[in-house]
């Protein structure tokens, strides 16, 4: 099996969102549990766990969000220097 893009997850405190996904999702979220378990020699957790891990690792790696975010933190920054 190839090497899932999520590794071990941390137990830490959440905040409560609520969302609704399609049953599709749902069942894709419970397939990968599945094999992040098989792959960690953990347990399958909620698939509600992998929704929070899965959306910082697509962040992190979305090109054109860094660069927005760095330019929107250089725009920051520039403006708090002239006031």
């Amino acid at each position: 099996m190839a090497k899932l893009k999520l590794g071990a997850l941390e137990d830490d405190k959440p905040v409560k969102l609520t969302i609704e996904l399609p049953a599709a999702i749902h069942r894709d979220l419970l397939a990968y549990a599945q094999a992040l378990a098989g792959e960690t020699g953990q347990r399958a957790i909620e698939p509600s766990k992998l929704v929070a891990p899965m959306l910082t690792r697509f962040m992190a790696t979305d090109r054109a969000f860094a660069k927005a975010r760095r330019a929107s933190a250089g725009a920051s920054t520039s403006s708090a220097t002239k006031a």
